[in-house]
């Protein structure tokens, strides 16, 4: 096995050298990173491993076939736990209600997830008696954060194994190792250079030529559950999204569970080459990336959200709330999920979607999703105040005197500076 650095262990959660671990609970996917870990565990630890594969939605994956890999691979125990419905109504629904986008039009899906994967992970260490907890995740990432730190808020005496930052293999050297110990993998098999992260809310996808900023992208090798837009449907079609309280209830009339109403969404939205960016972030840790991230409904979802809270809501609450929203996809995706912050922050955008009622309808055609109609039992639109006709209830004698008001201190400052201005 090749090393390029020594990595010395220096925080108190990790275990270290002459550390006697009997159980490891793995966070296992079924692809190479985990799938390498599962053997590597059991050949440098001597340890036993009970593989954790959490449902939050996955679209591309057999949970039940990855079960298997894992026992194949000699897993002590292989534990798939479907998730979906607490992942969409106490995580999702959070963000939701937070208009959560990070930098862009990036919702969120991997940062909103990883708390409720280390809470379980925790759950079923307790349940089987285990005091470590390993991930794959790597050593320049952002998840490394968000598992241990989630992991530790749950439970500050759980070990955690992070063998992705021991072993310092690169990618090459993962595929040398699965072929030598039996382990396959479907990049392998496809020679596809690329790695994702999957759930119900977004496919993230890293890595080959997604990397390098200059690189243009061959997307239909890349996308996963978008259509190009060039693909997409020749036919525009609209969908139309309920809310109560900030929250999807019903998809085109009907009602749903807010899990099925979001899987039901993606497949719609996505054939329309609806949701889908590349995107170049800031990583917590101070790594500039690029990424492409598919979230066809998070994408609509939140789009008819925003445009409803703009027409119940006054233009101060308005501003207010993209300003804390702002706060909270940061929070979010700096691995923030536990800072007492986010609970104040979460009372006062649970307050702001009080009203948050009504119904939206959005055209999609080609990549594109546009709001067409917004209507709603607390709107403040008030047709006889906005119209552009006669009408008795504005009253127009008032705006000179608003006007002479509005701009006095600024028209006194601009005579005060007259002259001088023009020369800053």
């Amino acid at each position: 096995m090749k090393t390029q650095t020594k990595y010395h262990k220096i925080a108190s959660h990790e275990v270290h050298e002459g550390e006697k671990v009997d159980s490891v609970v793995l966070l296992y996917s079924g692809g190479l990173d985990s799938s390498v870990i599962l053997k590597w565990i059991q050949e440098i630890y001597h340890a036993q491993v009970i593989a954790l594969t959490i449902d939050i939605g996955q679209k591309a994956d057999d949970l039940e076939a990855i079960k298997q890999k894992a026992l194949r691979l000699g897993a002590k125990k292989a534990i798939v736990l479907d998730c979906k419905d607490e992942f969409a109504e106490q995580y999702i629904a959070r963000a939701i209600k937070a208009n959560g986008s990070y930098q862009g039009d990036y919702h969120l899906s991997t940062p909103v997830g990883r708390p409720l994967i280390a809470k379980k992970a925790v759950e079923i260490a307790h349940a089987e008696g285990v005091k470590a907890i390993a991930h794959a995740c790597t050593g320049k990432g952002n998840d490394q954060v968000r598992i241990e730190s989630s992991i530790l808020c749950e439970d500050p005496d759980m070990k955690v194994i992070a063998p992705v930052r021991e072993w310092s293999m690169g990618r090459d050297e993962e595929f040398a190792y699965a072929a030598e110990h039996g382990i396959e993998t479907s990049q392998a098999k496809k020679g596809v250079p690329y790695s994702w992260d999957d759930n119900m809310w977004g496919v993230t996808g890293e890595g080959g030529e997604i990397e390098d900023p200059k690189a243009t992208l061959n997307l239909e090798r890349i996308l996963r559950i978008t259509t190009p837009p060039e693909s997409a449907p020749n036919d525009a079609e609209y969908i139309e999204l309920e809310f109560e309280h900030g929250i999807p209830v019903t998809l085109n009339g009907q009602k749903m569970k807010l899990s099925e109403l979001i899987i039901t969404a993606n497949r719609i939205v996505g054939k329309h080459g609806v949701g889908y960016v590349i995107l170049i972030e800031d990583r917590l840790v101070g790594i500039k990336v690029r990424g492409v991230y598919e979230s066809p409904a998070a994408h609509v979802i939140t789009q008819a959200h925003y445009n409803l809270e703009k027409i119940v809501n006054t233009q101060t609450a308005n501003e207010m709330k993209e300003i804390i929203d702002k706060k909270w996809a940061y929070l979010c995706y700096n691995a923030k999920w536990y800072e007492p912050t986010m609970k104040h922050l979460n009372a006062y955008i649970d307050s702001m979607n009080y009203n948050v009622t009504g119904t939206v309808k959005i055209k999609l055609f080609k990549g594109r999703s546009d709001v067409v109609s917004v209507k709603s039992p607390f709107s403040l639109f008030d047709a006889d105040l906005a119209t552009f006709n006669k009408s008795t209830k504005f009253n127009q004698n008032s705006s000179a005197g608003f006007i002479e008001i509005y701009s006095l201190a600024m028209k006194t400052a601009a005579q005060a500076n007259k002259g001088r201005i023009d020369k800053l």
